[in-house]
């Protein structure tokens, strides 16, 4: 297994819920320092790499560090844990899960507990719901839960790792979106290695924070006041069963990365980066967004005095489940598409719509 993949497989398995990313932020920071200049972070963990940091002209190429995950919210004097959603956690997809629970001192595990089948009637089942999903994590009483060191507030992560499907596709929790977080690092890496002298300063930015509103991104945009921002992050692969073409595109895991069209992604910047993708022959699908874009692309599209913006996905299978899939080609072409616009991107460049 090569360096690259090593960190992969480290830094997707390393928890990083929204607002508790450190853990993460440290693995993705201590990969990326020998490919950067020089580094620093921010009061709420968002972490950034800077080559050329001297340079006026600024580009940054982001991605966002946080998981969803859950909060303990209530424990019922029976020792069982009900939870409050950190992000988009899925309500549906809780029953019978492992957990880890994040305490000061350790992790203690858990489960999703759920009535056996023999108990529930035909016709009538109850749905799973916020109201009733609930961690079982071996106690008989809140005392002993508290005596874990288990308390209001914790935060709780599935347990499931990253695996492979077939030698072509990544499976796992959180490639929304530290998937993203491993592309821009290794954008910077090829860099590094290829010993690529860009005219302008680059800052590959893991921001936090963004499944609960971008807020990690409205931070460092502010900080940085980029000229140009590239924004990775992931979207729907809508040919699996249970998806609508109609409302969601037509976007395969496999066909290349995606190129949104949209209100905060700056066209411009968007024909620059579809004429890198066709000079280097690198296989690209497009979509739309409605409104905004859901992403860190909006944080920094009006951010400043506005930042020309630009969004490359990651085609994802069931996004916001513990099996999040993505196609190993498709990452690497996300990869060499970022590392191709960079290299071909002039600063000179005028973004004015209207001169």
């Amino acid at each position: 297994m090569s360096k690259s993949e090593k960190f992969l497989y480290k830094y997707l398995n390393t928890a990083s819920p929204t607002g508790f990313e450190a853990s993460g932020q440290q693995v993705w920071l201590d990969y990326i320092k020998p490919f950067v200049d020089t580094h620093f972070t921010d009061n709420y963990g968002t972490a950034v790499g800077v080559i050329n940091p001297k340079a006026e002209f600024k580009v940054v190429i982001e991605a966002h560090a946080d998981e969803i995950s859950w909060f303990v919210n209530y424990i019922t004097p029976e020792g069982y844990i009900y939870v409050r959603r950190n992000g988009g956690s899925d309500h549906m997809i809780a029953p019978s899960m492992r957990v880890n629970i994040h305490t000061d001192e350790k992790i203690i595990p858990g489960v999703f507990g759920w009535p056996a089948i023999h108990v529930r009637k035909d016709g009538k089942e109850e749905a799973p719901t916020l109201d009733n999903i609930f961690i079982d994590v071996g106690a008989r009483s809140k005392e002993e839960v508290e005596q874990m060191g288990i308390y209001v507030g914790c935060v709780i992560t599935f347990q499931d790792e990253l695996t492979e499907l077939n030698g072509k596709f990544y499976s796992g929790r959180a490639l929304d979106n530290r998937i993203g977080g491993y592309m821009i690092a290794e954008v910077a890496r090829l860099l590094h290695e290829s010993k690529v002298k860009l005219p302008f300063g680059l800052y590959v930015v893991n921001a936090v924070q963004e499944e609960i509103g971008l807020r990690g991104a409205e931070m460092i945009a502010a900080r940085i006041k980029p000229n140009v921002a590239i924004i990775t992050d992931v979207c729907h692969d809508t040919t699996a069963p249970m998806y609508n073409k109609i409302s969601s595109g037509d976007q395969v895991a496999g066909k290349g990365p995606v190129v949104t069209y949209g209100a905060s992604v700056h066209k411009k910047l968007l024909d620059l980066i579809i004429a890198s993708a066709k000079k280097r022959e690198i296989p690209f699908q497009r979509s739309t967004a409605s409104r905004t874009t859901g992403t860190d692309t909006d944080a920094f599209a009006y951010s400043n005095d506005g930042v020309p913006s630009a969004l490359i996905s990651l085609p994802l299978k069931y996004m916001h489940t513990t099996v999040e899939t993505a196609s190993k080609d498709d990452i690497n072409q996300v990869i060499l598409l970022i590392k191709g616009f960079l290299e071909d991107f002039d600063p000179s460049f005028d973004f004015r719509y209207v001169v």
